[in-house]
């Protein structure tokens, strides 16, 4: 029999593999709180888009409000949820979908931020996986809208990586590569924890710049304090987890020694770093677009700051492990966010932490 799907939190991410998962046949329900959005995607389906390459498509796609979930209880049970909240969101919406699911059921993470455990904690560890969309470059442009800032990574770069918190390569973890591989490439890994920290990395080193200067990614690199400012947020979390134990994958096209380095002061290191960071700029797309976090600045939502930038702080200090640019930036975020000052390039060249 075919698995039910739930997509909990049919945004950028969710909304793109999840329509690719349509398109393919399978049984996909889109749980979203955006009123507006639930409504669009039923009258007209869900659109995707994409910088160069894929034609525009539209999908009739099964979308329901949080507030009809309920009516789950007559229907059959949920195979696979893909939870794909803000990490803040992440405790509520795995408790509203785990009373749905079956006795095999299992919830996947596809998510920014390091939620495994949070999820972990309400339907235990022996129904989570993780799964990473890297440098996935999407956004929700409007109700049932979702732009992708590219064209398909194909075997230039493997998007998805998707991975049992055991370790062990799973016919289910498999499943759900074979799932995410319809939107682009992707792979199962025996190394999610390291995958996961390295997404962490790459996050750390430019959602929370997003928010605070209000630059798109490519002006944001190409101005120097704050791509050398970049550095010293990767270097610090690079250290962190490397302290925790992980096997750390390639970051940004980067070996993480050579950000961890850059971030340090080595010259040698700099060069290479900049020389990389400013390259990713001339390809097509080239960072046009604007990082997630930034998105949510635009929009007025809350950020998820503590669990990218604070989370670094917080597992820094249990290990003894300070991490200064990443705590400063912390604060700058939440000072926008709360409105006591607005989004500036200042606000991280007037740090001086570069």
């Amino acid at each position: 029999m075919t698995p039910r799907i739930a997509i909990v939190g049919a945004g950028a991410v969710g909304g793109y593999a999840g329509a690719y998962m349509v398109q393919a046949g399978h049984d996909v329900t889109f749980v979203d709180p955006w009123p507006e959005h639930v409504e669009a995607m039923r009258a007209r389906g869900l659109t995707i888009s994409h910088l160069k390459d894929v034609p525009e498509f539209t999908v009739p796609v099964n979308a329901i409000h949080i507030t009809e979930l309920q009516s789950f209880a007559k229907q059959r049970p949920i195979d696979i949820a893909f939870v794909c909240m803000k990490s803040y969101d992440t405790a509520w919406a795995t408790t509203m979908i785990a009373q749905y699911l079956s006795p095999g059921g299992y919830v996947v993470s596809l998510q920014n931020c390091i939620n495994e455990e949070a999820i972990a904690g309400i339907v235990g560890w022996g129904r989570v996986l993780g799964a990473i969309a890297s440098l996935i470059t999407v956004e929700l442009t409007g109700p049932a809208q979702v732009k992708r800032a590219a064209g398909k990574s194909g075997a230039s770069h493997t998007v998805y990586r998707v991975g049992e918190p055991h370790g062990r390569i799973s016919p289910r973890a498999e499943f759900v590569t074979s799932l995410l591989a319809l939107s682009d490439s992707a792979l199962t890994t025996p190394n999610l924890w390291g995958e996961r920290w390295s997404k962490l990395v790459a996050n750390v080193m430019g959602n929370g710049i997003a928010a605070a200067t209000g630059l798109v990614a490519k002006e944001a690199t190409a101005d120097d304090a704050i791509r050398a400012f970049a550095a010293r947020l990767g270097s610090e979390a690079i250290r962190v987890g490397q302290a925790l134990g992980y096997d750390l994958e390639e970051i940004l096209h980067l070996d993480p020694e050579i950000i961890a380095r850059a971030g340090e002061g080595d010259e040698a290191a700099r060069r290479a770093y900049d020389a990389q960071r400013l390259a990713d700029t001339q390809k097509p797309g080239g960072g046009a677009h604007r990082a997630s976090m930034g998105q949510d600045m635009v929009k007025g939502r809350r950020t998820e700051i503590e669990f990218l930038n604070g989370f670094v702080v917080a597992r820094g200090a249990e290990l003894g492990i300070a991490a200064p640019a990443n705590a400063a930036l912390t604060g700058i975020v939440k000072r926008v966010e709360r409105g006591e000052a607005q989004p500036s390039p200042e606000l991280i060249r007037g740090l001086r932490l570069n």
